[in-house]
């Protein structure tokens, strides 16, 4: 009962970013990129994150840029909390692509041909390419 009133809270709270387009350096509110989608969820949740002027295309600079604030961060093991930052690397040898975990296994994010959207963890396209799943220290 719990986890089905958590999950009905978090679909509210992000129910109306399903959809948006997807834009290089969106940051809302009519589109938005892997970024700055997940700026806003985890403001939406009282959290707010710092903002990068990255290129949502420039996976070797997201990539360095994921390093440099990986000590910030903690992996998760086991059952993430809901915000968690889900990194992956998407069509890349490198870490560039941020969701943000909703719980019950799903997550959403901003993806140029796809626009932001819910997938699982568990999907067989998105899994293979989890790098893993973090908290803020």
């Amino acid at each position: 009962m719990a986890a089905n009133l958590l999950s009905q809270v978090v679909f509210t709270l992000i129910n109306n970013l399903i959809g948006k387009p997807f834009k290089n350096g969106g940051r809302g509110p009519d589109n938005y990129d892997c970024w700055g989608l997940a700026m806003e969820v985890y403001k939406r949740f009282g959290i707010d994150l710092p903002d990068f002027s990255i290129c949502a295309m420039d996976a070797a600079r997201i990539a360095e840029e994921v390093e440099n604030q990986r000590c910030q961060w903690v992996k998760v093991e086991g059952e993430p909390p809901v915000p968690s930052l889900v990194l992956m690397k998407l069509n890349s040898k490198w870490n560039n692509h941020i969701g943000v975990y909703i719980g019950q296994g799903r997550f959403i994010h901003a993806r140029a041909k796809a626009n932001s959207c819910i997938d699982t963890i568990d999907n067989p396209r998105c899994g293979a390419q989890i790098e893993g799943i973090y908290v803020r220290r």
